[in-house]
């Protein structure tokens, strides 16, 4: 029987996957029985939503891109009933994808694309909660611990503290209540990873001597909550979760916890407060929430793609991941690529790989084969890579050298156009919004960086707005409570380093080399202008005028700079100087 199936993670149904879904279920009513269509999660090829694989008895499966409904009914005729591929719409034809998958090492990532989300069953059949059983039947809490650290896994989730050392902490605090968490706020990459992460979780619950946990999840992020509580329920179901777990002593049970959307609580003690039922905000440590964590008891938190290797560790064995990566960063890492480069999307890399090799060979380069500029790696509080050092090795120590920071695997790739101050002006407006106040440096300082960097954007800026910018910097690094707030300067502190040059540019020349800050944009009309008037019906503030079939002229006191006349120009008529 012919199996079609679609993927529906939150990029597949952005892109229409669910429309795409019905349409198939659809124009098979008339063939009841003879085929089946099924849901899958994200494969990680993002730029080709929606995806629908074919495939015959699980033997013959290819795969189209970029589906939407009105070519469902070609597919079927042509392809599930006709047995005719579609050459033109393959994903994985005449070589188009080439080096998407075979630059990739999947351990996170192993299943997706491949199992449906909501079956219990589809997980099971591949292998999963295997490694659960091999734990609770013939491993001990400190075997489970030492294949860990074995391992050399560190936490995925920013920091990347050793999480084997994390779980002995944790195993040999004082007291009989223990808990595990895990943080899913900040929207990882692999939150769709819910049964490994539950596996994941349940094994580091028997290592620590846990016998409740939390997943804090956004509320925002419906699905996956949706799905979580699924896997949650099919678990308990199926014995993997409640009393005796697999007919043994260990019983374990794990709730979701909804947060607001407060970028401060993937902050681990924020995380907890907020649990707790208190306002998000960070709190001194020591102690660590390995001694003192939730409601004061002993408390291991990884984030999602942190849980998600355990079970392949345990049913591989610690050497075997810790023969990927380097001699500092173990095993692999997922990121989610984002900007100017060809396949966006999620990948899963050795450590080891460098940033090249990341955005070339697995992501086929820059859009429209412009020049690669630069990288901001780390998420908002990242810092930005210039192309000249993306040599670099994906190694904590070797990124955090750079001034970035690995973070939960946010990659966006940047090319000519972008403007590195307009960068740094946009990630600080977002880290001083997020900031939850409690610091002085943080709450104060972000703000007054943020007016001086939209100074600057402005071409109103000064030489001692750089070296203003720097202090502040320093001392928001320096004076801040937690991670969050010390990382906020980093966009700043980066491009301030690598990109000086294009700053000087904003403030002596009242230049933005990159075209890019509109205040220091001037527009206007040149001789290959037709007369076809498109760009004074666009504009808003009616500055262009002129007679039809004649040359166009832009009122330079009434230009708002809003650059609709250089968008709508077919005629490359609209000069932006």
């Amino acid at each position: 029987m012919k199996t079609i199936t679609i993927g529906l993670g939150t990029c597949g149904v952005s892109a229409g996957g669910e429309k795409v879904f019905k349409a198939f279920q659809d124009e098979l009513k008339e063939h009841p029985g003879s085929f089946e269509v099924k849901e899958t999660g994200c494969v990680g090829m993002c730029y080709r939503e929606v995806l629908v694989e074919i495939s015959n008895g699980g033997e013959t499966v290819h795969m189209y891109g970029d589906v939407t409904p009105d070519r469902v009914g070609r597919i079927v005729d042509e392809d599930v009933i006709g047995n005719t591929v579609i050459e033109d719409w393959l994903v994985s034809g005449a070589g188009r994808e080439k080096g998407f998958f075979e630059n990739q090492t999947r351990i996170v990532l192993r299943n997706c694309g491949k199992i449906d989300p909501g079956s219990m069953e589809e997980y099971i059949a591949v292998g999963g909660y295997r490694a659960l059983e091999k734990v609770l039947k013939t491993m001990t809490p400190e075997a489970v611990i030492n294949e860990v650290l074995i391992s050399g896994l560190r936490g995925r989730g920013g920091a990347g503290f050793p999480t084997g050392t994390k779980w002995k902490l944790t195993r040999a605090a004082a007291g009989t209540k223990k808990y595990i968490i895990c943080n899913a706020d900040e929207g990882d990459p692999g939150a769709f990873m819910d049964r490994s992460v539950l596996e994941g979780m349940i094994i580091a619950a028997y290592a620590v001597g846990s016998d409740e946990a939390y997943i804090y999840c956004r509320a925002e992020y419906p699905k996956a909550i949706a799905r979580l509580n699924q896997a949650i329920g099919q678990a308990r179901r199926k014995g993997f979760l409640g009393k005796n777990i697999l007919g043994t002593d260990f019983s374990y049970d794990i709730k979701i916890k909804e947060g607001a959307g407060a970028f401060v609580c993937g902050e681990e003690t924020a995380l907890i407060a907020s649990i707790e039922g208190r306002r998000g905000m960070p709190r001194f440590r020591p102690p660590f929430p390995a001694n003192a964590g939730l409601w004061g008891k002993p408390t291991s938190i990884n984030n999602v793609e942190t849980f998600a290797n355990i079970s392949w560790i345990i049913l591989n064995g610690g050497d075997a991941y810790a023969a990927y990566g380097t001699a500092d960063s173990k095993g692999t890492k997922v990121f989610a690529m984002a900007g100017k480069v060809r396949r966006t999307g999620l990948v899963e890399v050795p450590m080891g790989i460098t940033i090249n090799s990341i955005i070339f060979d697995v992501c086929g380069g820059i859009v429209n084969d412009k020049q690669f500029k630069a990288v901001q790696m780390g998420g908002p509080s990242g810092g930005c890579i210039p192309a000249s050092m993306c040599d670099t090795p994906i190694d904590y120590q070797q990124i955090n050298k750079t001034g970035a920071i690995m973070g939960s695997g946010g990659l966006i790739v940047m090319d000519e156009t972008t403007c590195m101050v307009d960068v740094a002006r946009y990630f600080l407006t977002f880290t001083q919004s997020e900031s939850c106040g409690k610091c002085t440096f943080c709450r104060i300082g972000t703000k007054r960086m943020l007016e001086i960097l939209e100074r600057i954007t402005v071409g109103q800026g000064t030489m001692q707005d750089l070296d203003n910018l720097e202090e502040l910097s320093a001392q928001i690094k320096s004076a801040t409570l937690c991670g969050l707030g010390q990382s906020a300067p980093n966009p700043v502190i980066t491009t301030l380093k690598y990109f000086r040059d294009e700053y000087i540019a904003h403030i002596q020349e009242k230049k933005c080399p990159s075209h890019v800050c509109a205040s220091l944009l001037t527009y206007t009309i040149n001789e290959k202008c037709n007369g076809c008037t498109v760009c004074a019906k666009a504009c808003a503030s009616i500055a262009i005028t002129g007679n039809r079939k004649e040359l166009h002229i832009v009122d330079q006191e009434k230009c708002i700079k809003c650059g609709k006349c250089f968008t709508v120009c077919r005629f490359d008529a609209v000069d932006k100087i």
